[in-house]
């Protein structure tokens, strides 16, 4: 393997598996956000604007597809020991407000459009709806969507700042077990 950055005695790695997995949510999830973000700068109605609402329903829905495949990997993969002392509270809530957040949120937004009466689009599919028509439930759910949107902005930036301070403050290698081709 080549070595990026070294490695400290007695620190084993995750899984190629669970490091796979980890940095393709963060790149599916990048693209859901700036997909929802880029369509703010093109004017309503424009072919532009809706290809980027698309593509943030079918990014969005694929993150809840592979959510379900880190659980998994989670499940049959065991992770490190436990987290030390102080930090393995935070650690759990954390990603267990992560996890939720990947979970509910797709869920969250196909209810929305569900309930706004609009074809769930899924890469050439239209997913059936998961509740009947009610523009006011529409707009109560979309922004529960909306709110937790912004919150997942603050819970990866908490989660990037968590593994600089494990690199830089703790100097436990956390950091370094995630990064592909470090061994």
């Amino acid at each position: 393997m080549i070595a990026i950055l070294p490695v400290a005695a007695g620190h084993p790695h995750y899984s190629r598996v669970s490091i796979a997995l980890h940095w393709l949510m963060l790149v599916l999830l990048a693209a859901v956000y700036a997909c929802i973000e880029l369509r703010e700068y093109y004017p309503r109605g424009t072919g532009i604007r809706e290809g980027l609402k698309t593509w943030h329903f079918m990014l969005g829905l694929s993150a809840f597809g592979l959510v379900w495949a880190r659980l998994l990997a989670r499940w049959r993969i065991p992770l490190l020991a436990r987290e030390p002392g102080w930090t393995r509270w935070p650690a759990a809530a954390g990603h267990l407000a992560l996890y939720g957040l990947m979970i509910f949120m797709p869920i969250l937004g196909w209810a929305a459009l569900s309930a706004d009466g609009k074809d769930t689009p899924f890469f050439g599919l239209s997913l059936p709806a998961l509740v009947a028509p009610n523009k006011a439930l529409a707009g109560q759910v979309e922004g529960l969507h909306v709110t937790l949107g912004v919150a997942g902005y603050w819970l990866i930036g908490l989660h990037a700042a968590a593994a600089l301070l494990h690199h830089y403050g703790l100097k436990d290698g956390t950091l370094r077990r995630m990064i592909p081709f470090v061994r």
